[in-house]
């Protein structure tokens, strides 16, 4: 669990956003990429589902990017606890499992948007700013 605090020169209407995958590589690459493609400020990260509702607490971001299978608590019930929490939060999924069983069951879960992983960084940035998807 890795909290990060604000930098000076982010700017004020820069989305909060908390990265919960239990690869560290792809919350690395997520914290390096984030903010070069859309005005987000990543204020931490968690490997578990668990750390991911302490840190949400601590944090109150405004968007959790959240992986779904995860150890020690999964995404569907972290999102259950963040939601309750925090009603306003989003949380995107960013998930290898993208079928339609699991689009239903990351929506009971209080899931805002889902987005595979070998989906682009763009639908991604669209998900996280909370666009539609069109078409």
């Amino acid at each position: 669990m890795t909290a990060r605090t604000a930098s000076s020169t982010s700017h004020q209407s820069a989305l909060r956003i908390l990265i919960v995958d239990d690869v560290a590589e792809v919350r690395q690459e997520l914290r390096r990429l984030l903010p070069l493609l859309a005005p987000v400020e990543v204020v931490g990260e968690a490997a578990n589902g668990l750390d991911a509702v302490q840190l949400a607490a601590v944090l109150a971001p405004d968007t959790v990017v959240m992986d779904l299978e995860m150890p020690v608590l999964d995404g569907y019930e972290a999102t259950c606890r963040i939601k309750q929490a925090r009603p306003g939060c989003r949380v995107v999924a960013l998930t290898i499992h993208g079928g339609e069983a699991e689009r239903r069951k990351a929506a009971l879960a209080g899931v805002d948007a889902v987005v595979g992983k070998w989906e682009s960084m763009d639908t991604l940035v669209r998900a996280i700013l909370g666009e539609s998807f069109g078409s």
